[in-house]
C-alpha cells in the first residue's frame, strides 16, 4: 500500500529517509509505487530515465567529439610503436596527424573528420537515435582498427580494397592470419566495445529526448527529413569515394586542397600521413585509362590474329625457346652513371666493369619515367611489357591501384610455366608497393625479403649503410639458382643505393665538383653524390662477381640488368630544364653466359630503350621464338625505340603522372614528335592502348585468344606431329590440307 512520505522531524533522521524526488521523479504516491525499491537504485545511478536535457549545441559538440574518436581509433590501427621502414617513412602518430594542421598547414585530419562525419550522419538519420548511431559508428571503427592493427603488425600493410575479396572468399581461415599476442588486443577491444555500448545505453536512458534526431508532430515531414538526411550524405560520400582517386575530379582537387599527399609506395605510411579512410578511398575506384572507342571482342580478335601472323614470320627465322634458358632480371636501385650528369665532374670512373661489359654485349641507355623515385613502375613495365605512358594520369602506381584487384596479369616469368620456376629476391620490406601479394598474382612461388614466410638468406651491410648490400642480394639468388638444374626465371630488386646518401662509407675516395667553377655544388649535394658514386662502384664490383659466378653455372643463363632511375640528388643539374632527358637515362645491358648460344651477342639498335621493351629485346638477343604479344612489341620498337610519360627534374610525387606530352625516342636517342608519325606507327600505338586496356581494365579477350602465350619446343613438336598425321590421313583419303600454324603455349 502506498503512503505519502513522512516529514522529517528529527534532523538526525534525514540521512535515513528517502524521498522519490531524489531520483528526479515527481513526488506522487503513484510514482513512488511504480518505482518501489527503484528509488534507492536511482541514488546509485541506475535509474536515469529523462534526468538529462541536452540543448542542440550539445548534440553538435558530442557529434564532433565522437566523430574525432572514430578517426582516432582508425589511426591507431595503422600506428606501430616504431616504424619498420623508419628511414624513409618516419612514424606518424595520431598527434602528428592532428598537429599537421599548424605545423605544415595540412588539414587531412579535418578531411577525415568530414568523411567519417558523413557516415555518422547516414547512421544517425537512419536510426533517428543519437545514442544508437553513436555506438554503431564507434564499434565499427573499433573493429576496423583492430583488423588494420593485425594486418599492419603481421604484414606491415594497411587494409586495401582487394582485401574485401579475401574476406569474402576465405573468411573461414581468417583466424590463421592473427599475429602473436592478438588475444589480448581482442579482449581489450571487446571490453572497450562493451563500455561504449553500456555508456550509450545509460546516456540514452538519461536523455529526456532519447537522442531522437528528428521529432515533429507530422510523420510525413519527419520521414522526409530523415530520408533526405540519409540520401544527401550517402550521395556525397559515394561520389567522393568513387572520384577521389581520379586526378582533376572535384573530390581529388578538394582532397589535395585539404593537404592530401598520396604516398603510394607504402600503404601504412600513406594511412598514417593522410588518414586511414582517405587512403582506403583513394584506391577504391582508380581511373586506369580511357576505353578506346573501338574496343570490342571483334576488334581484339582481329588484333590477335594480326600479330599471330607477325609472330609466325619472326619465329620462322629463330631457333631457340626462352624457357630453355634461365633468365635473370636485375633492377638495380638508382643505378646510373654519374659521369654522364651534365655539369658534374667525378674524379674517377665508378663503374669500370659494367662500362667494359657494355661494349661487348647488347646494351645502352634506358629511358626512365622516374627521377629519385618510381621504382615499382619501371619494375612493372619490365615484367609486363606494358607502358605507363598509356595510363590515365591518375594511375601513378599500378602495383597499388590496379594489380591487387586483377586475376590475370601476363608477366615474363610465366613463360617458364609453373610457379616453382619463378623466384624473386628483394632485401627490404615485402609490403612495399604490395610486392609480396602482387608477385603471387604474377605466378612467383617465392618472394624472398626481410620479413614474411620467405626470408632472404644474406643480409650484410657495407659501412654504416642501413641497406642490404647488392652482393648479399646476388649471393642469396645464386644459392637458389645453383641448387636447381631446372631452367627458371629470377627477379632481383636491390636496395643498396636507395636514398638517402648520408656518407655511409669510411675512406670514400670519390670527389665531385661542378664543371663550372662559378656555380659550385652545395655541401649537401656534393656529399650525397660522393656517397652515391661509391655505392655505384660497389654495385659495379658486386655485379662483376655475380656474372663471374654465373659463368661457372653449367646451364644457359641470360641476365637483364638495368637501373630504375637516377637518384634525386642532382640539385644543380636539375635546375636546368634542358637536362631533363639526361636525368632520365639509366644504364642497361643484356648478357649471356658461355653455356648460352647467345654468348657475345651485341644487337644493333640497342642504344636506347625503355623497360616495356626488355622482354622483346631479350627474346631477340637469345634468338628465341615469340608470342604474338612479343611480336607486337618487337614491331613497335622498330618504330619507337623508347617511350615514357612526361618527366620532371624532381623526386616523383604520387598525385598524378606529370603533365605534358609522352616522350618518344628514336634509335639515336632523339625526341620524336608524335604529330609526325606515319600511319603504321600511329596504328601500332593505338593497338598498344587496346592491348593495355584489355589486360588492365577490359574483358581479357586477349587471354582467350592466347595472345601472350609463347611457343615451347614441346608444344611446337606436338603440333608438328599432329599436322603431319593430318596430312597423311588426308593423303590416304585423296584429300589435301593447308599447313596449320603451330600451337603456342606458355605466357608472353
Amino acid at each position: 500500500m502506498c503512503e505519502e512520505p513522512k516529514a522529517v522531524t528529527n534532523p538526525s533522521d534525514a540521512e535515513h529517509t528517502v524521498s522519490v524526488t531524489d531520483v528526479g521523479v515527481a513526488g506522487t504516491c503513484q510514482d513512488a509505487e511504480g518505482v518501489g525499491t527503484g528509488a534507492r537504485r536511482g541514488r546509485l545511478g541506475f535509474r536515469l530515465h529523462g534526468s538529462m536535457t541536452l540543448p542542440a549545441w550539445a548534440y553538435v559538440l558530442l557529434f564532433i567529439l565522437f566523430d574525432a574518436l572514430a578517426v582516432a581509433m582508425l589511426q591507431w590501427g595503422v600506428t606501430l610503436s616504431s616504424s619498420r621502414v623508419a628511414l624513409s617513412n618516419p612514424l606518424i602518430g595520431f598527434w602528428g596527424f592532428v598537429s599537421a594542421m599548424w605545423t605544415s598547414q595540412r588539414f587531412v585530419f579535418v578531411l577525415n573528420l568530414l568523411a567519417i562525419g558523413l557516415v555518422y550522419l547516414i547512421v544517425l538519420f537512419l536510426t533517428n537515435r543519437f545514442w544508437v548511431a553513436t555506438p554503431v559508428l564507434l564499434v565499427a571503427a573499433a573493429l576496423i582498427s583492430v583488423i588494420e592493427h593485425f594486418k599492419v603488425v603481421s604484414r606491415y600493410e594497411a587494409v586495401l580494397p582487394s582485401d574485401l575479396d579475401f574476406l569474402h572468399a576465405d573468411a573461414g581461415n581468417i583466424m590463421t592470419f592473427l599475429p602473436a599476442g592478438s588475444t589480448w588486443v581482442i579482449v581489450a577491444a571487446l571490453i572497450a566495445i562493451a563500455i561504449m555500448i553500456l555508456a550509450s545505453v545509460l546516456l540514452g536512458r538519461a536523455d529526456r529526448r532519447r537522442g531522437r534526431v528528428v521529432a515533429t508532430g507530422n510523420r510525413r515531414l519527419g520521414a522526409s527529413i530523415r530520408f533526405a538526411g540519409v540520401l544527401v550524405p550517402a550521395l556525397v560520400l559515394s561520389l567522393f569515394m568513387s572520384a577521389v582517386g581520379t586526378y582533376g575530379s572535384w573530390a581529388n582537387s578538394f582532397s589535395r586542397w585539404m593537404g592530401d599527399l598520396p604516398s603510394m609506395w607504402d600503404s601504412v605510411y600513406d594511412s598514417q600521413r593522410n588518414g586511414t579512410f582517405i587512403s582506403f578511398s583513394r584506391q577504391l575506384n582508380p581511373k586506369v585509362m580511357d576505353r578506346p572507342s573501338d574496343y570490342s571482342q571483334a576488334t581484339m580478335e582481329t588484333l590477335a590474329r594480326r600479330y599471330a601472323k607477325e609472330a609466325q614470320a619472326i619465329n620462322a627465322k629463330r631457333s631457340t625457346y626462352m624457357d630453355e634458358s634461365t633468365v635473370v632480371y636485375i633492377l638495380s636501385e638508382s643505378f646510373s652513371d654519374p659521369t654522364r650528369v651534365p655539369g658534374l665532374h667525378v674524379n674517377m670512373d665508378p663503374m669500370p666493369n659494367i662500362r667494359a661489359l657494355k661494349r661487348n654485349t647488347t646494351s645502352g641507355l634506358m629511358l626512365s619515367a622516374g627521377y629519385g623515385g618510381g621504382t615499382a613502375n619501371m619494375e612493372f613495365m619490365a615484367l609486363t611489357g606494358l607502358s605507363m605512358a598509356n595510363f590515365d594520369p591518375s594511375l601513378t602506381s599500378p602495383y597499388q591501384q590496379v594489380v591487387p584487384d586483377l586475376k590475370w596479369v601476363p608477366t615474363v616469368n610465366q613463360i617458364w610455366g609453373a610457379p616453382k620456376n619463378s623466384q624473386a629476391f628483394h632485401p627490404y620490406e615485402p609490403s612495399m608497393y604490395s610486392r609480396a601479394q602482387n608477385y603471387k598474382t604474377f605466378g612467383f612461388s617465392h618472394f624472398y625479403s626481410l620479413a614474411g614466410r620467405d626470408v632472404i638468406a644474406h643480409q650484410d651491410h657495407i659501412g654504416s649503410s642501413p641497406y642490404v648490400s647488392d652482393k648479399s642480394a646476388y649471393d642469396s639468388a645464386l644459392e637458389k639458382m645453383g641448387s636447381s638444374r631446372a631452367r627458371q626465371f629470377v627477379e632481383i630488386i636491390t636496395m643498396q643505393n636507395h636514398m638517402p646518401y648520408n656518407d655511409w662509407y669510411v675512406g670514400n675516395p670519390y670527389q665531385v665538383s661542378a664543371d663550372d667553377g662559378s656555380q659550385p655544388l652545395g655541401d649537401d649535394e656534393a656529399s650525397s653524390i660522393r656517397t652515391y658514386a661509391k655505392g655505384v662502384n660497389l654495385t659495379d664490383q658486386a655485379t662483376r662477381g655475380f656474372l663471374d659466378s654465373i659463368e661457372r653455372i653449367g646451364k644457359p643463363v641470360t641476365v637483364v640488368f638495368y637501373g630504375d632511375h637516377l637518384p634525386g640528388i642532382y640539385t644543380t643539374a636539375g635546375a636546368d630544364q634542358n637536362n631533363s632527358l639526361a636525368l632520365h637515362l639509366t644504364d642497361y645491358f643484356i648478357w649471356s653466359n658461355k653455356a648460352s648460344a647467345a654468348r657475345d651477342t651485341n644487337l644493333e639498335g640497342s642504344a636506347y630503350t625503355s623497360p616495356n621493351f626488355f622482354t622483346a629485346q631479350t627474346a631477340e638477343h637469345m634468338d628465341a621464338k615469340v608470342s604474338p604479344y612479343l611480336a607486337f612489341l618487337t614491331r613497335l620498337r622498330g618504330k619507337v625505340a623508347a617511350m615514357e610519360p612526361p618527366v620532371v627534374n624532381q623526386i616523383q610525387g604520387w598525385e598524378r603522372i606529370p603533365d605534358g606530352q609522352t616522350i618518344y625516342l628514336d634509335g639515336h636517342g632523339k625526341p620524336m614528335d608524335a604529330r609526325g608519325f606515319d600511319k603504321e606507327t600511329r596504328r601500332l600505338l593505338h593497338d598498344y592502348k587496346l592491348i593495355q586496356y584489355d589486360i588492365m581494365a577490359g574483358k581479357h579477350y586477349l587471354k582467350q585468344a592466347s595472345f601472350t602465350q609463347a611457343p615451347t619446343r614441346a608444344a611446337d613438336e606436338a603440333a608438328a606431329r599432329k599436322a603431319q598425321q593430318r596430312r597423311e590421313a588426308k593423303k590416304e583419303n585423296g584429300g589435301s590440307e593447308s599447313p596449320q600454324a603451330p600451337v603456342q603455349n606458355s605466357a608472353q
